[in-house]
């Protein structure tokens, strides 16, 4: 069971940054989601909240499916993500919720000469579907390029992003409420997120409009350090997502778009199905991720990680997460520490 009696005063030293910073008053919210993806940074936001105090019943952890519900060819997922998630939310005893855009990555990379397809998202009454039918018919077909910009990296913003934001503007219990988004985003990850605001109106914010729906976006471990999140992590015994006991540093999509010379290396080891699948694509559309080097470039210059073994593929490559949550014999996982390809 979730230990959240630790005093503050007992917390690591490490932990307490930024002290010159006030948190927002969790008990003022109706509602307080957590962007959710089973990583090490998301899992520490939710930690800090509950060890600060933010009452369970008030928070709901949502996750996006970046390959969609109704796709036949997964791309870029960790297969055993989903189910990790919900046993995660399970075990915490707390509500989650999926979304996704119709036809996911490969849906929306494939889009020729049509419109960006709708965005369906789990409710407390069940599922509902939205957009998909205005804007501009459009052709894509190319891989988001590796920008911190949103636009040319467009996987953050369609399968992300505007998700989460239509599942909010698209129900009703978030009017005439005050909602509290949370995302684990951290300064220590790149340049571009080290100058995110810890707290700041979200971007559907509409206090003053007609619907008064008060939504804000705290970063809870922005200045926070990765040994910080790991610690909380440890404190609470919490089983990492498989992915980092393979020696992955950040838990993004499996094929994230960052990936290093040795992350594409490990991924054509663990899935070289979908790695051929990639390269196969980059082919097709003479464009590739990294502009200068194809994915196979990049994979022979690099070299899988040294902690891949066929029980770990096995559990990460399932789409039913078997193993607890929490672990009695808690140990740093490989990939803590290491490589830290991911979004920027």
């Amino acid at each position: 069971m979730l230990n959240t009696q630790i005093s503050l005063f007992e917390y690591p030293e490490s932990s307490q940054q930024s002290h010159d910073f006030i948190s927002p008053d969790l008990d003022s919210y109706d509602c307080i989601v957590v962007a959710f993806s089973g990583g090490k940074d998301s899992q520490a936001a939710l930690l800090h909240l509950l060890e600060e105090g933010a009452d369970p019943s008030r928070i709901e952890l949502w996750h996006h499916c970046v390959d969609g519900k109704d796709s036949d060819s997964p791309l870029m997922d960790w297969p055993v993500t989903e189910d990790y998630c919900r046993k995660f939310a399970q075990s915490l005893e707390l509500p989650i919720y999926f979304s996704w855009k119709v036809g996911g990555f490969l849906g929306e990379m494939l889009r020729q000469d049509e419109l960006t397809k709708p965005v369906c998202f789990e409710t407390p009454d069940g599922i509902l579907k939205k957009g998909g039918t205005g804007g501009k018919r459009s052709t894509r077909r190319k891989f988001p390029q590796t920008s911190a910009s949103l636009t040319t990296r467009w996987c953050s913003a369609y399968l992300k992003i505007d998700v989460a934001s239509k599942a909010i503007t698209n129900q009703e219990r978030f009017s005439d409420r005050k909602t509290l988004i949370v995302t684990g985003e951290r300064a220590q990850e790149s340049k571009a997120r080290a100058n995110y605001k810890r707290f700041e109106p979200h971007r559907v914010d509409r206090r003053n409009g007609r619907s008064k729906r008060h939504v804000d976006h705290f970063r809870p471990v922005h200045q926070w350090s990765e040994e910080d999140v790991w610690a909380i992590i440890e404190r609470h015994s919490i089983n990492p997502h498989p992915a980092y006991r393979l020696g992955w540093g950040r838990l993004s999509c499996m094929t994230c778009i960052f990936g290093s010379k040795d992350q594409w290396a490990s991924v054509r080891k663990v899935a070289p199905d979908r790695f051929v699948i990639i390269a196969d694509y980059e082919a097709e559309f003479s464009c590739t991720i990294h502009r200068k080097h194809t994915v196979n470039e990049l994979a022979n210059q690099g070299r899988p990680y040294d902690s891949i073994c066929d029980s770990l593929v096995e559990v990460a490559m399932s789409s039913e997460y078997l193993e607890p949550i929490f672990i009695k014999n808690w140990s740093m996982p490989s990939g803590a520490f290491g490589d830290n390809a991911g979004p920027v």
